[in-house]
């Protein structure tokens, strides 16, 4: 008849809070044998409550608890030269699936001076790593799909925009003409962005590429003669949110289209820069051109759709505007500042 390992009675109030925990439990001596195991523990692992007592930790069940690793992890625990957090371990019986395992275990001090013991608590993680298989899955099919839409919204915007200028050229009204080659522009700018963020990672959009592409479909659209007229891009090494960036694209778009339409009459040459740099969550835009600059007085233009696009957008960044003279040229600067941000926040609120 297997022996229960001698307990000092200080040990009593331990035993009684392990035989009645929910959680699986068991309390060790230093050789590894059972001083006691909670009903949970028996439960989960079709142990007989009966029969557990005294015996060693490989011997438990059909000896599926016989697992040197952890033996040798509890024996170093008990001589205090290692801890066991957080250690998985697969557990596995015949005829039944693999079980994922977590397993803590530390010393207790129960009065016996002579004898270290150590309490086990064991949690089943098999369905909890299930279920987050299950979403990665979700996640990963989530984000090919996701990729292909991007990849059809692409191929549709750019039917759309060749569409669009097929019927530019038909119209007899300049003033339809204009229209139509401003929709155009615009379906082009988001189809470039589309195209982006079809190999963008993580939801992060990198500027620098995404401006270059832009712009350069912006240009094969607009610019006749790329010798007279050109766009540059001077970009950082930002990444920003795939909304932000659809925004930040739009104003590049929309202010890019206005300075080519306006600021280089009569084959005027020229160049526009879209500039764009950030230090921590402070960042600037600006599109800059050196054209005939802005009109003043009456001969000042209205504000159209463009303008209004851009304001909408800039109040939607949270950021401010300004219009400046680049001498020659015209420049217009988009800013945010996190501390600016801050402060409409308090006002808002107050």
């Amino acid at each position: 008849m297997q022996k229960t390992p001698t307990v000092h009675l200080e040990a009593a109030s331990t035993l009684a809070v392990v035989v009645s925990s929910n959680e699986p439990l068991l309390f060790l001596s230093d050789d590894l044998k059972v001083i006691a195991a909670s009903a949970s523990f028996c439960r989960a692992f079709d142990i007989d409550p009966k029969t557990i007592c005294g015996q060693s930790l490989s011997e438990i069940g059909n000896g599926e608890w016989a697992m040197p690793k952890l033996a040798s992890l509890l024996k170093a625990t008990a001589s205090g030269s290692a801890t066991i957090e957080a250690y998985e371990i697969d557990f596995q019986r015949p005829n039944q699936k693999t079980r994922h395992l977590v397993v803590n275990a530390r010393t207790l001090d129960d009065g016996d001076i002579d004898h270290i013991r150590l309490l086990l608590a064991i949690t089943d993680v098999t369905d909890v790593r299930a279920e987050a298989r299950l979403k990665d899955d979700l996640v990963r099919d989530n984000a090919i799909l996701l990729q292909e839409v991007q990849h059809r919204v692409a191929n549709s915007l750019q039917i759309i925009a060749s569409v669009l200028m097929q019927s530019a050229r038909r119209v007899q009204s300049e003033e339809a003409r204009g229209h139509l080659h401003n929709a155009h522009h615009r379906v082009m700018s988001i189809a470039a962005l589309q195209r982006q963020l079809s190999t963008s990672n993580g939801g992060k959009v990198e500027l620098r590429t995404y401006f270059t592409q832009l712009c350069q479909s912006l240009g094969a659209s607009m610019i006749a003669d790329p010798d007279r007229l050109s766009i540059q891009v001077w970009v950082d090494d930002s990444a920003v949110e795939a909304d932000v960036s659809v925004r930040l694209g739009l104003i590049v778009t929309e202010l890019a289209i206005n300075a080519l339409k306006h600021a280089f009459p009569d084959e005027r040459p020229g160049a526009i820069v879209i500039d764009y740099h950030s230090s921590g969550d402070d960042w600037t835009l600006s599109v800059t051109d050196n054209g005939i600059g802005m009109p003043t007085g009456s001969e000042a233009p209205k504000a159209g759709l463009g303008t209004g696009i851009v304001e909408a957008l800039v109040k939607s960044l949270n950021g401010e505007i300004q219009l400046s003279d680049a001498a020659p040229g015209t420049a217009v600067a988009i800013s945010y500042r996190e501390s600016a941000g801050l402060r409409t926040d308090i006002s808002t609120a107050a």
